[in-house]
């Protein structure tokens, strides 16, 4: 609560009103004794703090999609209510010897009601105003943290892409498949599919987002570089209806898990390594493979699922679901419509 509320700065600002009006009526009187003092910062804090909390809380509230437009004229409604009885309550409450000058004793007219009013809408409007700054100004700190933070993401997204793709054993395999292919036609489709690799991996570099349909066709291109290598001993299907290729995902996510997959699996002829790409529910693209331990595990860093969770979660606010059984292991990653992400 006291994160959500900022009570720090209410804290402030009620130290600041006390200490302001102490010393202007100290100036005025030549002198302010404790009881008087005590008084004063009273009344300020028992109009001041519950305003504060009511702006805070209205900030916090979820209010229905009707009210939500009007927001800040309830909470300044109701922050002058609750501030206009609490002033009432403390010139009742509190001894008539005790009030510091006459604008502090209870008097039932229409006059002392307005004076009483402006004094609420002045303090509420204070607490309004001040809040609001302090709120946005969280906001953006929040958002230009969560940005850098992202772009930190992407690149290290693009970072691990590299050291997988662009590592020696990787460009030593292909060039080793490119000299050992037979016919031009084949060495022809393996440098296409090859480059349609690396386009991709420049063409994401400033990209937040990407669409399904240039994710998938990155992925069919990366397949038949690893067929060439694997081939029988890799099987991966693909069963997503053109329905979803409008649909965005994070650059490199599909990658990343089919790498991670390999990298943790046994892959041989023998026994293949089996993939499914496909759609769940209308709500989730599934990215599935068999459990082929390796005799000698790799390391698992997790960098890979972990900097797809927290692209997700700072792109969309969702979460991937990862099941992990005793045959397969699948991540589900919610499906994100191009309309709901750019409007």
């Amino acid at each position: 609560m006291k994160y959500a509320y900022q009570l720090k700065w209410c804290f402030l600002m009620l130290g600041t009103l006390i200490v302001g009006y102490s010393y202007v009526r100290l100036s005025e009187t030549n002198g302010l004794n404790i009881r008087n003092f005590l008084t004063l910062a009273v009344l300020i804090v028992l109009n001041v703090f519950p305003s504060w909390i009511v702006q805070a809380y209205f900030k916090q509230v979820d209010l229905p999609g009707s009210l939500r437009n009007a927001r800040s004229a309830i909470s300044i409604i109701a922050g002058i209510i609750i501030a206009l009885l609490l002033n009432y309550c403390c010139a009742l409450l509190v001894p008539s010897n005790s009030h510091m000058s006459d604008s502090s004793v209870f008097e039932p007219t229409f006059t002392d009601f307005l004076r009483r009013l402006i004094t609420s809408l002045f303090l509420v409007m204070i607490c309004y105003n001040f809040f609001n700054f302090i709120y946005t100004n969280n906001i953006l700190q929040k958002t230009q943290l969560e940005n850098e933070h992202f772009r930190q993401l992407q690149l290290r997204a693009q970072l691990l892409s590299l050291q997988q793709q662009i590592s020696p054993h990787f460009l030593f395999n292909s060039f080793s498949i490119l000299k050992t292919i037979a016919t031009d036609p084949d060495t022809k489709k393996f440098v296409v599919q090859l480059s349609h690799v690396y386009r991709y991996l420049l063409n994401v570099n400033e990209r937040d987002v990407t669409s399904l349909e240039e994710e998938l066709s990155f992925v069919r291109s990366y397949l038949y570089i690893l067929h060439q290598r694997f081939e029988s001993a890799l099987d991966v299907t693909i069963h997503v209806p053109e329905a979803y290729y409008n649909y965005v995902i994070p650059p490199l996510s599909l990658q990343l898990l089919m790498e991670n997959a390999i990298k943790h699996n046994s892959v041989s002829i023998e026994h293949p390594l089996q993939m499914e790409i496909s759609i769940q529910d209308n709500a989730k693209l599934v990215v599935k493979n068999s459990l082929l331990p390796r005799k000698t595990p790799e390391e698992s860093t997790k960098l890979g699922l972990q900097n797809i969770s927290e692209r997700y979660q700072l792109l969309f606010r969702k979460d991937i679901e990862i099941i992990k059984t005793a045959d397969t292991f699948t991540v589900n990653l919610p499906l994100i419509s191009h309309e709901s992400y750019y409007h």
